[in-house]
Formats: structure tokens, sequence, C-alpha cells
């Protein structure tokens, strides 16, 4: 099966923000507990952080994390979470029907974050709480010692600074099920209101504001539209979440799915040049998709009002990954709308790594990831792809290959392909228009012959990357073979033709 990708590094659509490799902790289930803090637990360090999970995510390089919600933030008491660990109260958590312990709080991620090599991407409760809390969490985390709140960090022994930069302003308050749940109009209301007293606090932070929680709401875009109109001056990102299923157990139309996630994002590029033109305005808004994975199997959201519950632990499989792979290739090709990105979650919640008292499983969708994460860097190459279609059941004729390509100044290039085939492997022919490849520097392919194989604490390396085979071709170009069922990741080095 031939196909032939042409690129041309001066095509592109800008440059690929790292942040598009985030990750999302909440207080769910056992992401918190028993996921990242496990004090007492021997893989601890002396501050109660899995080091085999900070591990695992060093090497998945998210540049950003938000943190602590979700549905949860939306009755949180941030200021539950502070202070001596022996007096912070137990609380019922209304999102999860668990008990939150308040053991792990802003201060422990904060520090957990710098021990992961990530930042904090803090959301605000604008469910049950308003303006004034979230700027006292904001002079909490970001003003000099000297006010009240930043006094109170300083005497929990934080006397400098965390300059938070990225804040989200509530979740999904377009969502019934939300704590707090209002129209667009009241929240817009909220989100200025909020960004306003914030950013007069501190001039340097960067805004998300609520988008819609996916594109089955009702509301899908009219909730963005309205917000945006009312907020655009004060925000810089507007949220957007999907979670890919499969319930109909048809693998063709599921390895379709990165042709939904390009339309939302084309959704929401269409809405910021509709809105930016009614206020006549300089300013830009971007896409943060700061909810996103595959997530069908595992359902149970109910805690009953135990600790660190087992709650929605998904197994993931060679089709999940797949599936994920074409997320990050949508995110890479749309670089110039995409700025930041989160995966949801990082561990035991819908997540690449699930853990047990003893030990860590590293899951299938891990490593399209990893490998994405580190190679994806610089421009976001245009690419021009010419290759079968294949029949995608109620999605129509699909590219048989879902493809993204970057590079970096110094002729560095990377290239993702995924090959939705089940049953042919795929010839693709990489042609270069005003470069010639100079080196082959790695291939890595993640594939297997049956869709739902999986890792195992039994068989933990079922799905894990092995090296690929790539060659020359004659005028500086590559030729590539991807498995049925495969994901490759490409690197080589260029020059100017």
């Amino acid at each position: 099966m031939q196909n032939t990708l042409r690129l041309d590094t001066q095509h592109h659509v800008g440059e690929i923000d790292p942040r598009i490799f985030g990750g999302f902790l909440e207080h769910m289930g056992r992401a918190v507990y028993e996921g990242v803090y496990d004090p007492g637990n021997p893989l601890a360090d002396a501050n109660g952080f899995r080091r085999d999970v900070m591990d695992a995510l060093r090497r998945q390089r998210m540049p950003v994390m938000r943190y602590p919600g979700g549905n949860f933030v939306s009755t949180y008491d941030w200021t539950d979470g502070i202070g001596p660990r022996d007096s912070r109260p137990r609380r019922p958590d209304y999102a999860w029907k668990s008990v939150e312990t308040n053991q792990f709080g802003t201060d422990e991620f904060v520090a957990w974050c710098k021990e992961v090599e990530t930042t904090p991407m803090l959301a605000i409760n604008l469910g049950t709480r308003g303006a004034s809390e979230a700027a006292a969490l904001l002079e909490y985390c970001n003003m000099p010692a000297g006010t009240y709140w930043a006094d109170k960090r300083a005497a929990n022994g934080h006397p400098e600074p965390y300059g938070v930069k990225t804040w989200c302003l509530g979740n999904e308050m377009d969502g019934p099920w939300q704590a707090g749940h209002v129209p667009a109009e009241e929240y817009a209301r909220r989100a200025e209101q909020a960004a306003k007293i914030m950013r007069g606090l501190d001039g340097t932070i960067e805004l998300v504001a609520c988008g819609s929680s996916g594109r089955g709401m009702s509301t899908y875009l009219a909730y963005d539209r309205i917000t945006l109109e009312y907020c655009w001056n004060d925000v810089h990102y507007v949220s957007a979440h999907r979670y890919s299923e499969n319930h109909r157990n048809d693998t063709a139309w599921f390895l379709a799915e990165g042709i939904e996630v390009e339309r939302i994002i084309e959704d929401y590029a269409g809405l910021f040049d509709y809105v930016r033109g009614l206020k006549r305005a300089e300013k830009r808004v971007y896409l943060s998709f700061d909810e996103w994975n595959v997530w069908y199997k595992a359902r149970e959201m109910d805690g009953k009002w135990t600790e660190a519950p087992h709650l929605i632990e998904e197994v993931y499989n060679l089709e999940d990954a797949l599936v994920c792979a074409q997320y990050l290739n949508a995110f890479i090709r749309r670089a110039d709308v995409v700025k930041i990105a989160c995966i949801a979650q990082i561990v035991n919640i819908i997540a690449p790594l699930l853990t047990r008292k003893e030990g860590l499983l590293v899951q299938s969708t891990y490593y399209p990831f990893a490998l994405m994460a580190e190679h994806a860097q610089g421009k976001s190459l245009r690419t021009l792809l010419d290759g079968p279609t294949y029949a995608a059941g109620a999605r129509g004729e699909v590219p048989v290959l879902d493809v993204s390509a970057s590079m970096t100044a110094e002729g560095a290039l990377a290239v993702f392909v995924v090959n939705r085939s089940q049953t042919e492997a795929a010839q693709l022919a990489i042609r270069l228009e005003d470069a010639r490849v100079t080196e082959i520097t790695g291939v890595d392919i993640l594939t297997g012959t049956d869709p739902k194989a999986c890792n195992t604490w039994e068989a933990p390396e079922v799905i894990v990357p092995k090296p690929g085979v790539a060659q020359l071709s004659e005028g500086g170009g590559i030729d590539l073979e991807i498995p049925a069922l495969g994901f490759a990741a490409l690197r080589a080095n260029t020059a100017p033709r």
C-alpha cells in the first residue's frame, strides 16, 4: 500500500508549543493517593511522592500539569489543603462521592511539580466559590510575603512565591453534572470578575476560560461564543474536552477518531476568528485542549464515601494507543490553534500508568506520548499526503495514514505516522521539496496483530516500541514501512538543497 508524504520546510503553521504534551492530575480515585502520593510506601521518597511514578512522568516530558480538577474543583476549598497536615479537615467530595483527606494540597503539588520537572496549571473553583477565593489563591501562590495569604505561604515553609503562570477559570461550567453549573451568560460574568482581579494582582498570568465539555453538548460552541464575547480581552485560551470511545466495538470506525479531533480544532479556529472579527481585535485567543483521552470501559465513578477508591482505572490496548497518537498528531498539525493540551489523566485514573503497592505498570498509551513529546520540536510542517482511503463505517472514507511532522531550526526532522489499516502494511515515501535527508537517526514502531492486546501485570511488555527500519531514497528522501495497526516515530537530520 503506497503513500507519499511531501514536505517543504518553508511551509509550516508555526512553532509547536511543548505544552501540548501536558498532563492532568485530579483528586479522584487513586490518582493522588496511592498514585503520585503514597507516604509509607517503600517506593515513595521522604515527601511521600512515588519515585517510580515521577521517573515515568519525567520520561513523558510534560511541561505543564493541570490540577486539582476536573469536577472535583467545583466544590473544593483550597484552604483545606494547606498548613499542618494533622489539622487539615476531612471533607466529603461531591463530585466522586469520596472522602478527601486533604493530605496533599497546593504546597505539596507545587513541590511535586518541581520533582517531576513540570509547571503547575491551577484551576480555581468558579462553581461554588468565586472571584474573592480565586484572588486569595493567587495571592498565596504568586505574591511576595507582606500580605495575609502570602504570609500564610511563608509561614507554611515557602517564603518565595511560586509564580504559577497558567490558571483555569473553573471546569466544565456548561455541564449540568457540575457543581455550580450556570448558563453561559452567568459563567462569563464570573470568569470576567475573577480574571480582572487575578490579573490585577499579577499581570503576568495567562487564563483559560471554560469552553464546551464536548462536541455532543447542546450548547457546543454557543457557550464558548457567549463567554468569549464577554471575556475576550481578559482571557488567553478556551478549553476543549473530549473522551473517545469504542462502545460499538468497531475498530475501523474507532481508528478514524483523529478525524473528529481535527473537526473540533477546526470548529474552534473558526469561532476564534469570528469573535475576533466582531471585536475588531488585534489580540488572539487560542485553544487549551486540557482534557483528552480514550475512556469508555471503566465507568465506576461512585466512591461510596471511601478514601482513594478504585475509580475508572481504564485498561488500555493497542487501538487505544493508536487513537491517542492521532490526538497528538492533530495538535501538532494545528499548532497555530492548539497551544496547551493535557492528557486526562496521568496515573491510575484513565491513565498511561497504573500503580499497586509494589510497582508500576506502563500501559500502551504511554509510548506514543513519550516518543512524540521527546521528538516533536520546532515548527509544525504542513503535510501533503497522497495515499489510499479505507471504509471507516459511519465515518465514511478516511485516509489510511494519519501523519504529522516537525522540523527544528537545526534541520532535525520528525515524522509521526499511524497506520489505521488492520491488515496491510503501508509504504510511505517521504519527499522534501527544499531539503535532503543526510541521516536517519531513529525509527520506533509500536504495533501488534491484535487491536485489543494490552500490557498486564503478568505480561507488561506486550505492547512496547521496537526499532523500525527506514532507508534513504534517491534524491534525499526516506522510505518508511509502517505495519498494520502501527505507529511510527521517525527522526532524521536534513540539510538544505
